[in-house]
């Protein structure tokens, strides 16, 4: 995340919210999905508007822990509201928005980022539908206590950053983004997974790399990316899938192979390559195993 420059934790965001020192935590709990939790505090501030934020798919959730009275807030560069915040209270901003504050007095908060991508990592790993959109009122505070006991766990690690333990506060961040998915966004989980078998998750991210890597990935670095041993792994795959993950991979190896065939451009042997078999003959006799006919009649019948 830090290479995409977002504006929204740590010291960038202390300079859009005008403050030297703004002591944040990265957490990447959530695979190819980063967050952030930042503390902005001011004592003494000279008035002014906050920074603009680069536009991004991404929300800030605020736990304010100091009252901040009289809050001028604007969003898509209109104003939208004019509250008093109370310590405790929490408020959601959507940085596709454009939301600029006035920091006119003292003010002390701790902001949550959480981008798209962590809404929709959790609502897979949930087995729920993804979020489109979070449900709030622009620059208004709401009495949270979920979130206001989230953020003072997370207080003491921004403090002694040396003393923190990562684990601990992936699992608090765990914590928020499933709280806001839930309480802001809506999320109900479809169904339970398999007992004994994979995440869904877990299931999903193993069908990309097997579908990623048609001509074989070994059955380790499946299970490593799951989190599993190999037994482990294998034993859950085939709960949840109803095969082995060898198995699978060539059933996905045949039904590309069968949309493949409908190209009348490529050879046969072109086709084996193409969807990770050794030759013409490796495929001839799985496609003929699994279909009941070859690959070349196969393609025929799709010519008639």
């Amino acid at each position: 995340m830090d290479g995409m420059m977002t504006e929204a934790y740590g010291h960038r965001l202390g300079e859009r919210a005008r403050v030297e020192n703004a002591p944040a935590i990265v957490s990447r709990a959530l695979r190819n999905a980063d967050m952030a939790v930042t503390e902005v505090r001011c004592d003494n501030p000279r008035p002014g508007l906050s920074g603009p934020i680069r536009p991004e798919d991404a929300f800030l959730v605020s736990v304010q822990l100091r009252d901040f009275p009289h809050r001028e807030y604007w969003s898509d560069g209109r104003r939208a509201s004019v509250c008093d915040l109370r310590a405790g209270e929490t408020s959601l901003h959507d940085l596709r928005r454009d939301p600029v504050t006035l920091l006119d007095k003292p003010y002390h908060s701790l902001v949550v980022y959480l981008p798209r991508a962590v809404l929709d990592a959790i609502a897979d790993e949930a087995n729920a539908p993804r979020i489109r959109d979070l449900n709030y009122k622009p620059g208004v505070g709401v009495n949270d206590v979920t979130m206001s006991s989230l953020g003072s766990l997370l207080l003491p690690a921004l403090r002694h950053p040396d003393q923190a333990n990562p684990l601990f506060v992936d699992h608090v961040l765990l914590a928020v983004v499933a709280h806001v998915a839930q309480t802001y966004g809506g999320m109900r989980p479809m169904s339970r997974p398999v007992q004994g078998g994979l995440a869904p998750w877990q299931e999903r991210r193993a069908k990309e790399l097997i579908d990623a890597n048609l001509g074989g990935v070994p059955v380790e670095e499946l299970a490593r990316e799951c989190g599993f041993s190999k037994a482990h792994f294998s034993r859950a795959f085939s709960q949840s899938v109803g095969m082995a993950p060898h198995r699978w991979l060539m059933k996905r190896r045949i039904e590309v192979a069968k949309e493949t065939l409908r190209d009348g451009r490529l050879s046969i042997s072109d086709v084996a390559a193409a969807c990770g078999f050794c030759d013409q003959s490796h495929l001839t006799r799985a496609f003929t195993g699994m279909v009941g006919v070859s690959p070349r009649v196969w393609r025929r019948a799709l010519e008639q």
